[in-house]
């Protein structure tokens, strides 16, 4: 799910930039959406690792990653809710 997200990430900055090109006013949201991207991708590598990581002996080391990866989905979430706030607004404004 996280690299999907990325995905709608790098999706919405492309549409920005398009808008920019059209001579829409530029707004601080393509910055938001490209940290955000970052995060799901820390949330992903978080998830992938915790999957992959075959010793059992290791269960803090795995319990870790997936609170890792729980909690920068939930932010990243959080930040792309935001970003899609400052896009509604910048557009109609």
């Amino acid at each position: 799910m996280a690299a999907a997200m990325v995905g709608v990430c790098l999706t919405g900055i492309g549409l920005l930039h398009v808008g920019i090109a059209w001579g829409k006013r530029a707004s601080f949201a393509d910055d938001l959406l490209a940290v955000d991207s970052l995060i799901f991708l820390i949330a992903m590598l978080a998830s992938y690792l915790a999957v992959r990581t075959p010793d059992a002996r290791r269960r803090t080391w795995l319990h870790r990653l997936e609170q890792v990866a729980d909690a920068t989905f939930i932010l990243a979430m959080l930040l792309l809710t935001a970003a899609c706030f400052v896009i509604t607004y910048a557009v109609s404004a």
